[in-house]
């Protein structure tokens, strides 16, 4: 990961395929109570996902990355969630490891 140093904003961007988009908006646009409960409680903040066309990018706060993604990864909840949505994005990714497939973007500038 090559992040800036203390940063504690995290993002990335996945590719969904074109024909899952509508279904993958609709499931952020909707989503799952116990799922956003579980990304609270795993200390992830400030989640937010923009898009244009099927291009999808994430951008959240957290303090610890590692712990956050471990809690989520033991997270029955969690892991009914990416079943449905591993399918969705091109090249996939592996469920429970989430944070060995995704290439974190790294922070260049932020206007407090």
């Amino acid at each position: 990961m090559s992040l800036k140093e203390n940063s504690k904003k995290f993002a990335w961007k996945w590719t969904i395929k074109p024909e899952y988009i509508d279904e993958y908006i609709e499931m952020h646009l909707n989503p799952w109570p116990e799922v956003m409960e579980e990304h609270s409680k795993a200390g992830i903040r400030n989640y937010s996902i923009f898009c244009t066309g099927n291009e999808f990018f994430y951008c959240f706060e957290c303090d610890d990355i590692e712990a956050s993604f471990d809690y989520m990864a033991k997270s029955e909840t969690c892991n009914k969630w990416d079943k449905i949505t591993e399918k969705m994005v091109e090249d996939g990714y592996e469920i429970g490891n989430e944070l060995d497939s995704i290439t974190f973007m790294r922070e260049v500038f932020y206007l407090k």
